[in-house]
């Protein structure tokens, strides 16, 4: 009798194990994702719905890079296939008054067909026999303590150098101008700063994560389909919301970090509802419920005193 609690017991810890390690790999590649909205949605005050499209650019682009046989180049091609969506969604803000929902819109219906055309007219690119960085760095640890975690420490290895190139770059001249640009756009151009530049840099700079975090997530399960990056805006300002609410106070490292953070927590929830045999199709609705709860949750908290007086008074009053 102890040896069967005993075994279900380890049985237990692996699955725990398992739903970890499964949720903190995707977390890791979609907190890149995360770490674009930041910087675009919370530094640059701007909320860009083209996050699905781009999502889905960079995994075809890096995609078919990756299959003609350049592992390291796909990264950089990927990125800069976000760069060029975030230019376009830039241009149509500042330069042809299109409202910056509508835009981000507009340029996520047009990646579509893009990213059909990048995928040579088909909606699926398999990348079974295709050497990655996730294959190369598998076979860089074999025989080591960490074989089978190269998906883990590929994402790990972005997720540390996006996070110290926003900390580094967030503190120049030209991140605190962004930073300025989201607070107050009126007072940057009484001081003389570009604001039509100083967000076109920032969408670019955070349409390149999107499009990075893309690209790791098709060569790590080896295949990219069109609907990829499909719901990502959602996942993405979802896990942003958990973050903020987590370690939404204090420098722009503490932030970040809470950003990584929301996205695990996240993956975590939607790792678990699989676990325990919920329908796919409900994962949206759980997305949804995610992010009323991370925007409602703060709000109800400060409103939780004045709630009480009035159930207070209206007991009183029977």
């Amino acid at each position: 009798m102890k040896e069967i609690q005993l075994e279900e017991i380890t049985v237990t810890i692996a699955t725990m194990f398992s739903l970890g390690e499964t949720a903190l790999k995707l977390g890791l590649i979609c907190s890149l994702t995360v770490l674009a909205l930041f910087l675009s949605y919370s530094m640059l005050n701007v909320c860009d719905l083209s996050t699905d499209g781009c999502f889905t650019f960079g995994a075809a682009v890096g995609a078919v890079v990756a299959v003609s046989g350049h592992p390291f180049l796909s990264i950089v091609a990927a990125m800069a296939a976000g760069v060029t969506s975030g230019f376009v969604t830039a241009i149509l803000q500042t330069k042809l008054g299109v409202d910056s929902l509508l835009a981000g819109i507009i340029v996520n219906t047009a990646l579509y067909s893009v990213n059909i055309a990048v995928m040579g007219g088909s909606s699926l690119i398999n990348m079974n026999r295709t050497t990655t960085v996730f294959t190369m760095m598998k076979d860089a640890l074999a025989g080591t303590p960490l074989k089978g975690r190269e998906d883990i420490i590929i994402a790990a290895i972005a997720v540390i150098l996006v996070i110290v190139f926003l900390v580094f770059f967030l503190r120049t001249r030209l991140g605190l101008a962004i930073r300025a640009t989201g607070n107050n756009s009126d007072m940057v151009k009484s001081s003389s700063i570009n604001p039509v530049f100083t967000t076109v840099i920032g969408l670019c700079v955070a349409n390149a994560f999107t499009a990075l975090s893309g690209c790791l997530l098709s060569q790590s399960q080896k295949s990219v389909d069109i609907n990829i990056g499909q719901g990502m805006v959602t996942i993405a300002l979802a896990s942003l919301l958990i973050g903020g609410t987590l370690l939404g106070h204090g420098g722009i490292f503490v932030r970040a970090v809470g950003m990584v953070l929301g996205s695990f927590i996240f993956r975590l929830v939607y790792t678990i509802a699989l676990r325990f045999n919920m329908p796919a199709f409900m994962l949206k609705l759980v997305s949804s419920v995610i992010v009323v709860l991370a925007i409602s949750g703060p709000y109800l908290k400060k409103q939780w005193p004045q709630i009480r007086r009035r159930m207070t008074h209206t007991k009183g009053g029977r």
